[in-house]
């Protein structure tokens, strides 16, 4: 790819994690499906934070989790997204400039706190999320740097930002953007629940905007509300250059018009948080497709990335992906 300053430039809501390690008793008193992200009010946030007592506190976002992803392989991303100037835009904003992405979005002075996602991890790894999206509501056309998505490679979006009306609208800007300049867009299905609430949305994206899609099986079965996963890789394959499906500890398959990879799962001794191991395989890829590596290759950076990820809580690398590489010998 032609020489440009940024190597991704993701999009995504602005997000502070926090970290609550629970038993399912607490899904179930508070009526949540397991493995669900859920959108909640500013009060129903602060009800359920009554409730529980915080792990850890830690800056977060798919997106964003990927841009620091990148940079832990040593890339160079940058971030889009919107918090205000309160204590926690402060953790996140501080948080991604720290680890090495670029993120020079203004902080807002009114409106709604910077989002927060509670995240529930029960004792087999799985995360239940109650997100209150607060200032990433307020992401609009205005927002869009269009010199730093021209000086990018490619350009990720998270299918998370369909929820708020006016990230949609900014959303579809940057796009146009990198279509008429020619640059790789990604985009992740994000989550099941979101698929089922702009399906046909995310499909007619997937036709006419996208080059490389990433999901897991639950969220492209429910792209077509298929139980057959193939018939949905039949259907993607025809519009986007690269479809990147991760399973768990099944491993992914990664499918382009011309091959077709099927990469098993690293094992690891326990799953503690499988918070973010998605947003780390698609930095790995994203981080390898930027540098040329063959796709192949770039499967094996995401499977790296992700295994690094379930073993602590939190999404964010306790390791430098850089450093990871050398203990499974892989040259970059």
């Amino acid at each position: 790819m032609k020489n440009k300053t940024f190597d991704v430039i993701t999009f995504g809501n602005a997000i502070v994690d926090i970290i609550n390690p629970t038993e399912y008793d607490f899904l179930k008193k508070n009526s949540l499906v397991p493995g669900s992200m859920n959108l909640v009010s500013q009060d129903e946030a602060k009800n359920l934070l009554l409730q529980c007592e915080p792990k850890e506190i830690i800056s977060g976002g798919s997106a964003a989790n990927t841009a620091v992803g990148i940079a832990s392989f040593g890339g160079n991303p940058a971030f889009i997204g919107k918090v205000k100037n309160d204590k926690f835009g402060k953790i996140f904003a501080d948080s991604l400039n720290s680890s090495g992405v670029t993120f020079k979005s203004l902080k807002s002075s009114e409106g709604p706190p910077t989002a927060t996602s509670l995240i529930s991890v029960t004792p087999d790894g799985e995360r239940t999320m109650c997100t209150y999206l607060g200032a990433c509501l307020e992401l609009a056309e205005h927002d869009i740097d269009e010199k730093i998505i021209i000086d990018s490679k490619i350009c990720y979006v998270e299918g998370y930002l369909w929820d708020p009306p006016e990230a949609k609208k900014a959303l579809r800007k940057a796009i146009n953007i990198c279509k008429k300049n020619n640059i790789l867009v990604a985009f992740t299905l994000s989550d099941s629940f979101c698929v089922n609430r702009f399906r046909g949305e995310f499909i007619e994206l997937i036709k006419n905007d996208i080059d490389i899609l990433f999901c897991n099986e639950d969220e492209i079965k429910a792209l077509y509300n298929s139980k057959d996963i193939n018939n949905s890789i039949i259907n993607v394959i025809k519009y986007c250059k690269i479809l990147v499906v991760t399973k768990g500890n099944k491993g992914s398959e990664i499918i382009s018009k011309d091959n077709n990879y099927i990469l098993p799962a690293i094992e690891v001794n326990k799953v503690i948080d499988k918070n973010g191991a998605g947003d780390a395989f698609a930095a790995g890829f994203l981080f390898g497709l930027s540098n040329d590596y063959e796709i192949k290759k770039c499967g094996h950076l995401g499977n790296i990335a992700a295994t690094e990820m379930i073993t602590h809580y939190g999404a964010r690398p306790q390791k430098k992906f850089s450093e990871l590489l050398i203990d499974y010998k892989i040259k970059l």
